[in-house]
């Protein structure tokens, strides 16, 4: 069955090419104009992966708010923000969304078709994984995949999709060191350097610490990455 492809974008000439472009490469294409039309799109049906950009008509920062919408509908859906705001401030935001890409106006499509390839290989292998193991019990840990939540000695704690991938990570294999390497791919995001690494893990620390100030397990090897503590 074809992948379907959402595109928000207000630009209708390149709205358009997009389109043709995305159902030349075998993809079903939704299209919207605006931020209202999109929600109204994805509370019907949601896509298999959704190109939004972020200034949408008179709203400077509506495709951020759509990405809001679509994490709160669905925690894994592949998101892809497509936009002229080549700013580091507008890349980390949409980053700590827990978009999969950023990518900056102009790009080339044969580019654009190649990250979307990729991603939905990693969402596939995604959705295998979580029919092994769904559900880890390790000391005062409790996480469950299909729910995207964690508990720490009984208390929830409120993750984002990015910190939720990044705690299973290390706590499936206590002990063993991941390298920033290794995490920068467990993020899923094409731009992110160790430094995103280290602030992800600052507010995990900081949202454990908040339920139990005595919370260490998640050591720093430094210059290497992280381990749980085993």
């Amino acid at each position: 069955m074809p992948r379907t492809i959402a595109i928000v974008e207000d630009d209708l000439s390149y709205l358009e090419s997009l389109s043709e472009a995305l159902t030349q490469h075998g993809y079903v294409v939704r299209t919207y104009s605006d931020k209202q039309e999109a929600l109204e799109g994805f509370n019907s049906s949601l896509p298999d992966l959704a190109i939004l950009d972020i200034m949408l008509k008179d709203e400077s920062e509506g495709g951020f708010e759509l990405c809001r919408a679509l994490r709160q509908m669905s925690p894994y859906l592949p998101i892809i923000f497509l936009t002229a705001r080549g700013r580091d401030v507008d890349r980390i935001s949409g980053l700590r969304l827990d978009a999969w890409d950023y990518i900056t106006k102009p790009t080339s499509l044969q580019y654009l078709m190649v990250r979307i390839s990729s991603l939905f290989r990693i969402a596939s292998t995604s959705q295998d994984s979580a029919g092994d193991t769904t559900q880890l019990m390790l000391g005062h840990l409790e996480l469950d995949q299909n729910s995207m939540s964690v508990l720490w000695k009984g208390e929830p704690l409120h993750l984002t999709l990015t910190e939720f991938w990044l705690i299973e990570a290390l706590a499936r294999n206590p002990g063993h060191v991941k390298t920033y390497e290794v995490l920068i791919q467990i993020t899923r995001q094409h731009f992110v350097e160790r430094n995103t690494i280290n602030g992800y893990v600052r507010r995990i620390r900081k949202k454990f610490k908040e339920v139990d100030p005595s919370f260490s397990m998640i050591q720093t090897v430094f210059g290497v990455g992280y381990r749980w503590k085993n």
